[in-house]
């Protein structure tokens, strides 16, 4: 774990970007290894990922939990618009699910495993540990702490958590959009978890937001068997 510490906390940069670049890198890996191999990769990058947020954890002070009501309230409600969002646009008339990135085939594992296998809902619980307690941490360190920051001064550091500007406000949450399937719902996400961290002065509270959403978004796809989400 030192060692691991002391490549990633170089500088304040390398703290908050590589460890998202090293699982977005793992995460375009998981088709190079066969269908079984987006499963088996997930699980390698998860567990590194929550190596890679222990080590750095003491570098990026911004980076801790934060509890508050607007945190539950957009966590909620970006779970409703993330799955009703197609459904909603088909009220307004537009003729059937909006485009979608190509990201490989969605996650099933009771198609892979088998229905109620031990190893399906190994898969799941994993899916959902690394989308609740690992992404959102790595995301938010990565987007809301560096690059908006970063795209406002490129001395990031001396730029506050909540100052607002729209041009990065807007380019951030475009970005994290593009690293989402379901990009509609990634940009209203970005958005969100923009505006709380401008709003609260801190990373936490989007943590908070992003993992009730991811979580939420997760028992809706096992329970309802909608896999395209994942």
């Amino acid at each position: 774990m030192n060692w691991l510490r002391a490549q990633l906390t170089r500088t304040p940069l390398s703290a908050r970007v590589a460890p998202f670049v090293i699982f977005v890198v793992l995460t375009f890996t998981q088709e190079w290894f066969g269908p079984a191999g987006r499963y088996w990769i997930y699980l390698a990058k998860t567990a590194l990922g929550a190596a890679m947020l222990i080590a750095v954890w003491p570098a990026v002070e911004e980076m801790r939990w934060a509890w508050s009501w607007e945190a539950l309230a957009v966590g909620v409600a970006l779970f409703v618009v993330w799955a009703g969002l197609d459904d909603f646009l088909v009220l307004l008339g537009w003729k059937g699910s909006y485009p979608k990135l190509n990201f490989g085939a969605p996650w099933n594992p009771p198609a892979f495993f088998g229905e109620g296998t031990a190893w399906a809902w190994f898969f799941i619980v994993v899916r959902l540990a690394g989308s609740a307690l690992v992404v959102p941490p790595l995301e938010e360190a990565f987007f809301r702490s560096f690059v908006y920051r970063y795209i406002s001064k490129a001395d990031f550091l001396n730029v506050p958590l909540g100052a607002f500007a729209a041009r990065p406000f807007l380019l951030t949450s475009l970005l994290f959009a593009a690293e989402h399937r379901e990009w509609l719902a990634g940009l209203i996400c970005g958005l969100a978890f923009q505006w709380l961290v401008c709003r609260k002065q801190r990373l936490g509270d989007a943590m908070t937001a992003h993992a009730i959403t991811n979580l939420l978004l997760g028992v809706w796809v096992v329970w309802r068997g909608e896999w395209r989400f994942w």
